[in-house]
């Protein structure tokens, strides 16, 4: 692989790269220029794991044998740079490793995606990355089959997103929905009954839901504060609540999905061991 030093950023092909402080990449068209940004060692590994392929790697000099142990033999420009130099090129301090320009994969089909699973979330209009990220994490960790988010939810690659999450959005099989009303049909013709999340009266307490579950379950969670908008509770078939004490009106979102996915876990789902 080409090794390329670096002592400032007047150069073209570190594009990729500019400016990635959190403002400069809101208005930045990630998934129209098709590529995502995996920051640290351990994202770029489940990235690579992922079949995902990188277009380059930002690195710093001590970290590089590392990365190119993980590149293998992959005909991808490292491009290594002074930390000072990474920081002025980034917008941050580059304390993780590396960075690296990965290409956006396709998403599956969501008939695809739901065939063979069994207990998938739907991340419903959630506006704050960490959230997003976060959502991912816990479920990943306690056994989602997949994950579907609308297309008013946040970005699951993007930056804080993946490193909020130690990457699983780039392990959990994840695509897009317009909207959960319109999913519903795609829920139903593969099996799935579709619980709302939602504080509501006539919601049924987690517990007993979970004590008689179907065998196939979508689990939608809303919007920091907000929630679930009224469309989607009604479309759901059930709306699920999980009870509350001291006075607290409810979790937060990935806390919430973590909680709900642990009583909903399949039954043959078991921890894997290192």
């Amino acid at each position: 692989m080409p090794i390329i030093t670096i002592d400032s950023l007047d150069d073209a092909r570190l594009e990729d790269y500019v400016g990635l402080t959190d403002v400069a990449l809101r208005r930045r068209t990630e998934p129209e220029r098709g590529l995502y940004i995996a920051e640290s060692q351990t994202v770029l590994e489940r990235a690579l794991g992922a079949g995902h392929e990188p277009r380059s790697v930002l690195v710093a000099p001590r970290w590089l044998p590392q990365v190119e142990a993980l590149l293998g033999d992959r005909d991808v420009p490292v491009f290594v740079g002074e930390e000072p130099v990474l920081e002025q090129i980034t917008g941050f301090h580059l304390h993780r490793g590396a960075l690296a320009a990965m290409q956006r994969p396709v998403l599956p089909d969501v008939a695809a995606l739901l065939a063979h699973a069994r207990r998938v979330v739907v991340l419903d209009g959630l506006v704050d990355h960490t959230n997003v990220g976060a959502a991912f994490r816990s479920v990943a960790g306690i056994g989602a089959d997949a994950v579907l988010v609308t297309t008013a939810c946040a970005d699951p690659l993007y930056r804080r997103s993946v490193r909020v999450s130690m990457g699983t959005v780039l392990q959990v099989p994840w695509t897009r929905i317009d909207s959960l009303p319109a999913a519903m049909p795609a829920f139903h013709d593969a099996g799935f009954e579709v619980a709302a999340m939602a504080l509501r009266d006539d919601a049924v307490d987690l517990d007993a839901y979970a004590a008689e579950a179907p065998e196939r379950v979508a689990l939608v969670f809303g919007s920091e504060g907000p929630g679930l908008g009224a469309r989607a509770i009604h479309a759901a078939d059930r709306v699920v609540r999980i009870p509350m004490h001291h006075g607290v009106d409810s979790l937060n979102v990935a806390a919430s999905a973590a909680v709900a996915m642990w009583a909903l876990r399949a039954p043959s789902t078991t921890a894997e061991r290192p």
